[in-house]
């Protein structure tokens, strides 16, 4: 329970995500799930609780732009044939598993929908904020079509376990992005080339044609909400932003003009390096055909280098990790990933401050400043001078809260 007039942090050494600054001895007054004061003595502390962080790093908490919460299993022919009701218990360690790592909001790339964020939302299930897409939209064949060659029947059943729509045609991609409009997504997925998880593509082609990414970002647009886009390769990549996606997801392919483009078009970019690493070790123990496994060996080393070009090239970049099943556990190797390409200092922003803006909340979340939700994680030490710190939550996370809701809390 949160105290009648509120919760002090004291002695904070607040990480001013912006500026890179550490400042030190910090009071911060949280009430009504917001940081209402911040001040360099202490505080009036009549009715509240007061929390002595004894110098220890108070920063917001982390920002994931691309999650699969009910990707409790890599095969998703498998996740298919799941009973609902199982997936969502199974959802529900994913998400808590999120919140031990310091994560308060991510945005699911394909499978989640508004009852899951609703259950969040309430406290029914224990989990970060929860941006959600619904279905990720995908053309017969394309990244969101699990049948096998020889299956032929199409059975969607959209209150079932499952990542993909298939649809076809400007009519049909219409509707289907009315749909998840309708049902309250923050985003529009679209696929938007071949991937490694699906059975029948390549991940060199391009999918949708120009009229259907048109027509979907055109919907998307009308509800004020932005279209993400799977995609790999430069062709695939530059096309999508040509059309008006927002945000790439992957991006392991591009090229220079790829950077042009996402600087001409204000778009972002969301690598997820640390599911390639994980697939290649454990992609078949946790659940994905060894011939799909194969497939990440086309975009394993390809995408270190197209951080380091999108980067350099000052291209927005917001933190993503697109983990499966039993590989979740690697959601902070991404902070290892990056940082040898990002100095440390930016690998946090685009897990914060950048990513609350992909998500349009930029005045809500992203930093320890008044007026913003208190969305917070303290630290035990410096992450901008060592940043293996982030990755090691069981000896140096030290608390999670999420609207001013302490949810994790070690000595």
């Amino acid at each position: 329970m949160v105290p009648e007039n509120g919760l002090i942090l004291s002695y904070a050494t607040i990480l001013d995500v912006i500026s890179g600054d550490r400042n030190e001895d910090q009071h911060v007054r949280i009430h009504g799930g917001k940081i209402v004061e911040i001040a360099d003595e202490p505080l009036d502390a009549e009715g509240c609780e007061v929390i002595d962080l004894a110098g220890k790093t108070l920063m917001p908490g982390l920002c994931d732009a691309h999650v699969h919460v009910i990707a409790v299993t890599a095969n998703f022919p498998a996740l298919l044939a799941m009973s609902p009701y199982y997936v969502t218990a199974k959802a529900s360690e994913v998400m808590s598993g999120m919140l031990d790592r310091g994560f308060t909001t991510v945005r699911d790339a394909g499978g989640a929908d508004w009852g899951l964020a609703k259950a969040v939302e309430e406290g029914s299930i224990e989990g970060p904020r929860l941006l959600y897409c619904g279905h990720a939209l995908s053309q017969t064949g394309g990244h969101g079509d699990m049948r096998s060659p020889g299956q032929n029947g199409l059975d969607q059943c959209f209150c079932c376990a499952g990542m993909g729509h298939v649809c076809d045609g400007v009519s049909a991609v219409r509707k289907a992005a009315r749909e998840e409009i309708r049902r309250g997504a923050t985003h529009i997925k679209i696929m938007a080339s071949g991937g490694v998880s699906s059975p029948t593509d390549r991940i060199t082609s391009t999918q949708f044609s120009d009229d259907e990414i048109s027509a979907i970002v055109e919907e998307a647009n009308a509800a004020n909400i932005p279209v993400i886009a799977h995609a790999y390769t430069a062709r695939a990549v530059n096309r999508a932003l040509k059309l008006g996606v927002t945000s790439i997801e992957h991006g392991n392919l591009i090229d220079e003009k790829s950077v042009e483009l996402f600087k001409e078009y204000d778009a972002w970019l969301v690598p997820t390096l640390s599911t390639y690493q994980a697939l290649v070790k454990e992609g078949e123990a946790a659940g994905m055909a060894a011939d799909l496994v194969e497939k990440t060996f086309e975009v394993l080393d390809a995408g270190i280098k197209a951080l380091e070009m999108a980067y350099w090239g000052g291209v927005k970049i917001a933190y993503g990790t697109d983990l499966l099943g039993i590989m979740h556990r690697h959601q902070l190797n991404e902070f290892t990933i990056r940082s040898e390409v990002c100095p440390p200092m930016e690998v946090i922003r685009q897990a914060t401050i950048y990513a609350a803006d992909l998500f349009g909340m930029k005045e809500q979340i992203g930093q320890v400043a008044e007026g913003f939700l208190a969305d917070l994680i303290v630290v035990d030490g410096d992450p901008v001078e060592d940043i293996s710190i982030m990755t090691q939550p069981d000896r140096h996370l030290k608390m999670v809260m999420k609207g001013g809701k302490i949810l994790r809390r070690a000595g």
